[in-house]
């Protein structure tokens, strides 16, 4: 079993960037395929970035695309996502999630953990 612990969220201006961090706990993080989710208020939870277990290979939403980074640090057995142009439909809640799925999938049902999650609010 893996703990997953979120970190890095806060206001931002539209424009600005964020880093977001996603601690691991419990379990080597390179045996699990990372990805990130959101959550807007009154909106279902939506893929946003994940990155595969054994090769490394990144997927992004398009609405991320350009803007977003998915980044793993093995050493420090945690996941970045490094955010920059920030917009306000970015506002959300967002979750780390892991599994041991070998490829990425972008439906949140199919990621076993999660964490608690990390508001992210951009606005002037």
């Amino acid at each position: 079993q893996v703990q997953l612990v979120e970190s890095g969220g806060g206001l931002v201006q539209p424009g600005g960037s964020l880093r977001l961090s996603c601690a691991a706990s419990g379990r080597t993080l390179s045996t699990y395929t990372m990805a990130w989710f959101r959550q807007a208020l009154g909106k279902e939870r939506e893929f946003v970035a994940g990155i595969m277990r054994s090769t490394g290979r990144t997927y992004y939403a398009d609405s991320v695309k350009g803007r977003f980074t998915i980044s793993r640090d093995n050493a420090k057995n945690t996941v970045y996502l490094q955010m920059n142009s920030l917009k306000p439909e970015d506002t959300a809640v967002y979750y780390c999630a892991a599994d041991r799925t070998v490829v990425v999938r972008t439906t949140s049902s199919q990621y076993e953990y999660w964490g608690q999650g990390t508001q992210v609010t951009v606005s002037s």
